[in-house]
């Protein structure tokens, strides 16, 4: 995580309570702990290694950085990566840091294949090159994607490897002011990395300290919506539905408000908060709501966007379960999903994590459909 508490006993400090070492900025909750720490923790020894790498939290960011690329990343991918070379720097074996491949996105075949370090170093190039030539939002935005999305087949990475990247950009980005626009979107992609990854309490854990920085530092209220979507997806993952519920109408509405209903970011998010309704049983209304952003997300984003495949899906289990589910709901329900999962498959690969989901809730809808006709035939 990033730093938010005593380094002794775990104490939350937030972004503002306890003391930091003078020389460090190691964190404490008091003179206390912090005397401990140098008399029986080791920290006599660290304190210079750690201002040397750039403080506590640079230093923390550097290991869990290589933690997440040599423990899990490359790990995860090695079986999958025998015998493939990096598409970027041609290589099997990362000349200076000697970690494996990775591949988590859909590129099949012998495409994708890349280093962390390698993905990672070509990420920061694009971004500062936009900086440093003063290139419009537009072209900010394309670049700072590749530290989420590949630059082949253009989605998103998942999994180990999106925590990897995750940390990846916190580690570049962490030394900026707290209100830098890449340090912003670096706190953002590492949670969104966690979360992936299966770290729903390390996750809710940084994004709750992003959000509390902002709004102390007295951020936009584009970055505060987007930091309170990252929050929402922490609790929504940790089964608190009712403050997803919450968070998911705020942040929907705001965006509408902000941007507009062909926003992709509204888009996004009127697929978020369908989802959540669904998930509350609310099916209704989340039916009333995609019949009328779907078009739109069919106009603005295509038939192929991956936001747009994953409304329609929500849109078929509201189908599926409103009132009761008619028969003729359940039919479309098939129908949809059937689409919904030969695209994905198609488009993400059948390595993608959804996708086994995407034929499970197929199969689910089929049986519902198969069970009603059988009904429907016996009560003939």
């Amino acid at each position: 995580m990033i730093l938010t508490q005593c380094a002794v006993c775990a104490t939350e400090l937030g972004l503002t309570l306890g003391k930091k070492c003078g020389r460090c900025s190691t964190r404490y909750c008091g003179a206390e702990c912090q005397k401990k720490h140098w008399e029986e923790g080791g920290h006599d020894k660290l304190c210079k290694r750690i201002k040397k790498a750039g403080g506590a939290e640079q230093f923390n960011a550097n290991t869990k950085y290589s933690e997440a690329v040599f423990h899990a990343a490359a790990a995860a991918c090695a079986e999958d990566t025998k015998g493939q070379t990096c598409f970027i720097c041609t290589q099997a074996l990362h000349w200076k840091t000697k970690e494996g491949l990775v591949r988590g996105c859909a590129c099949r075949g012998t495409a994708g294949f890349a280093h962390v370090s390698c993905l990672a170093e070509q990420a920061k190039i694009l971004f500062a090159e936009a900086e440093e030539n003063n290139l419009d939002g537009k072209v900010l935005n394309a670049r700072w994607l590749r530290w989420q999305k590949c630059s082949l087949c253009e989605q998103e990475y998942h999994g180990a490897v999106c925590c990897a990247l995750g940390w990846a950009s916190w580690k570049t980005y962490v030394g900026r002011p707290k209100l830098d626009r890449a340090r912003l979107d670096a706190i953002r992609v590492l949670v969104s990395g966690l979360s992936a990854a299966g770290h729903h309490e390390d996750a809710l854990s940084v994004g709750e300290a992003q959000l509390s920085m902002m709004r102390r530092f007295g951020a936009s209220r584009n970055n505060i919506l987007i930091a309170q979507c990252n929050l929402a997806n922490s609790y929504r993952m940790l089964g608190r539905f009712e403050e997803v519920m919450s968070v998911r109408r705020d942040v929907y509405f705001g965006w509408l408000k902000l941007h507009g209903k062909e926003h992709p970011a509204t888009l996004r998010e009127a697929s978020n908060y369908a989802n959540i309704l669904n998930n509350m049983q609310r099916h209704a209304e989340a039916k009333e709501l995609l019949r009328k952003t779907i078009p739109v997300a069919r106009r603005v984003l295509g038939e192929g966007d991956v936001n747009t495949l994953r409304m329609r899906w929500i849109y078929a289990i509201a189908l599926q379960h409103d009132n009761d589910a008619p028969l003729d709901n359940l039919r479309e329900a098939v129908a949809t999903l059937e689409s919904v999962a030969n695209s994905w498959k198609r488009i993400l690969g059948q390595a993608h994590p959804e996708t086994p989901k995407a034929q499970d809730a197929l199969k689910h809808a089929r049986g519902a459909l198969a069970e009603r006709l059988a009904a429907s035939a016996g009560s003939a």
